[in-house]
């Protein structure tokens, strides 16, 4: 897939909100929530802030491939429990409309969806066993299959969105401790159905190794 590396904006998100984008534990998205409300908001904001961390100014994250498009995240939601495997949340209250795209963080096995820089999903997901990893990189949806069988591993992959001409996409899966895939991005099945309805063909998802390490402060 080529090199790939990306970084926030210098002057952005502080190390704690950046932890909240993967929505792996709790702790970090209370610290965003602590800090973005430090700062007063938008009193037409039309978002319960108990609900959603709102940033008084859109963060800019930029990648290195896709210049051209805007990533700034303008709110994410407030996750308040650490998330187990199968479990997601999804809130798109009064999130209006907008160009969807998708991160996912491989480190913490989590994937985000954004609309018009709001995330509206996030979940615990299954990625690429050692031998077989998830590779990295910007990818586009190349095909939506609703009710996609696998011929290779005589199996349903329920709401796949294909990113490769090889087989990698994004699936339902049975999300559980332990699982693994040969390099699918697997996401419970419910999750999958709120996403397959959200994404297009063109719609960009873009898979890292670990936000964590590509902090600007």
């Amino acid at each position: 897939m080529g090199s790939f590396s990306w970084s926030w904006k210098s002057g952005a998100l502080p190390a704690a909100m950046l932890l909240a984008l993967g929505a792996s534990t709790s702790g970090c998205r209370e610290q965003a929530a602590t800090a973005a409300r430090s700062e007063p908001q938008a009193s037409s904001s039309p978002f319960d802030e108990d609900k959603r961390i709102v940033f008084p100014q859109p963060q800019k994250l930029e990648f290195e491939e896709s210049p051209e498009l805007d990533h700034s995240i303008k709110s994410l939601i407030n996750v308040p429990a650490k998330l187990d495997y199968g479990k997601y949340v999804w809130n798109d209250d009064g999130v209006p409309r907008g160009r969807v795209w998708v991160l996912v963080d491989l480190s913490k096995q989590t994937m985000s969806v954004f609309r018009d820089g709001h995330e509206i999903g996030t979940a615990v997901i299954l990625y690429g066993a050692d031998d077989v990893p998830t590779p990295l990189g910007r990818f586009k949806v190349l095909a939506r299959l609703k009710y996609h069988w696998s011929s290779i591993y005589d199996a349903p992959m329920p709401f796949t969105l294909r990113l490769t001409n090889d087989g990698v996409a994004i699936h339902g899966s049975d999300v559980a401790r332990g699982a693994a895939t040969h390099g699918c991005l697997g996401v419970p099945i419910e999750f999958a159905k709120l996403l397959f309805d959200q994404m297009r063909v063109g719609d960009e998802v873009l898979v890292v190794q670990d936000t964590r390490t590509h902090v600007i402060t």
